[in-house]
């Protein structure tokens, strides 16, 4: 299943651009971790401080709950999480405490005649 997400960056050149460094190469325990709960495939692109996320998932294994608690469990990727807070900020419409969000579809061309 695919699932796009949305999250904003601190409007700071010297972030952004650590921010991205930072992706180029992610931590192995991180990509490790996303794998291991069904995330199969990923994609963030940004424009100006709007990132969107693409990610694909095998919803056989895929459980967004389960993952967010593994999370929680997981000292290194509890540690990553916390030093890309440091680049990220919520969006206008992020309920209190969370970081990516769905986004809702609007058009799909399948859809089409």
């Amino acid at each position: 299943m695919r699932h796009l997400l949305a999250l904003d960056l601190k409007d700071d050149a010297a972030l952004i651009a650590e921010y991205e460094a930072y992706h180029r190469r992610i931590w192995p325990e991180i990509a490790q971790h996303l794998r291991r709960h069904g995330v199969t495939g990923m994609e963030i692109y940004r424009l100006g401080t709007r990132m969107t996320m693409v990610m694909e998932t095998d919803d056989a294994v895929y459980d967004a709950a389960a993952m967010a608690a593994a999370m929680q469990d997981d000292p290194r990727v509890r540690q990553w999480e916390d030093l890309m807070w440091r680049f990220q900020a919520p969006t206008p419409w992020t309920p209190a405490g969370e970081k990516w969000v769905a986004m809702t579809r609007i058009f799909d061309l399948g859809q089409q005649p």
